[in-house]
């Protein structure tokens, strides 16, 4: 379970989320290879706070247009964050997992600034020790381009795919019509 007297992030919200992913796992039987999190906006910055400081519970996070860890510690600094000027620390959160992370974010988004993107990517590099290869490449669906960087370890194993959207705003990328906050047209990467 979480542990007791840590120290921030290690309470709060985190910590509730993360105990209460680690007792539905129990419940379940399903280990931690199996236990993803992931969310927008304000749900990615959690589900980047999770899998930075809850390695042990989480095996890969899913962020769409969030803030990094440590960006944002009050309402001031949220919306400078968001606006792309927040100063963050480039070291993460000594985990003893790397959690597997894919972004995306969207050029043309006007409330999280696309930087906080490249935030996020820094201290999932940073996380691991040794090198690391570098991929990219572009594409284009339903009229809309975009690029993938892959960043994979010596071993070939990849722990960090960064999509940027070109065109795309503050919006799940792919997502259903009727939603909100959503952009039908994607793109999003092909079921694997």
């Amino acid at each position: 379970m979480v542990q007791p007297g840590r120290s921030a992030p290690w309470q709060g919200e985190p910590a509730i989320l993360a105990g209460l992913a680690q007792q539905v796992s129990a419940k379940y039987g399903v280990t931690r290879d199996e236990t993803f999190v992931a969310g927008l906006s304000a749900g990615a910055a959690m589900a980047v706070i999770l899998g930075e400081t809850y390695g042990d519970v989480f095996s890969a996070v899913g962020a769409h247009s969030g803030l990094p860890m440590g960006s944002a510690k009050d309402v001031p600094s949220a919306f400078a964050a968001m606006a792309g000027s927040a100063l963050v620390s480039p070291d993460p959160v000594a985990s003893c997992h790397r959690v597997r992370t894919i972004l995306f974010h969207g050029s043309a988004d006007r409330t999280v600034h696309p930087s906080n993107a490249d935030g996020i990517a820094r201290r999932v590099c940073n996380a691991g020790s040794g090198q690391s290869v570098e991929t990219s490449m572009t594409g284009e669906t339903a009229g809309r381009t975009y690029t993938r960087n892959i960043s994979s370890d010596a071993g070939g194993c990849g722990f960090l795919e960064h999509w940027i959207v070109e065109g795309l705003g503050h919006a799940w990328s792919g997502g259903q019509p009727n939603g909100s906050y959503t952009d039908p047209r994607g793109p999003m990467p092909a079921a694997r």
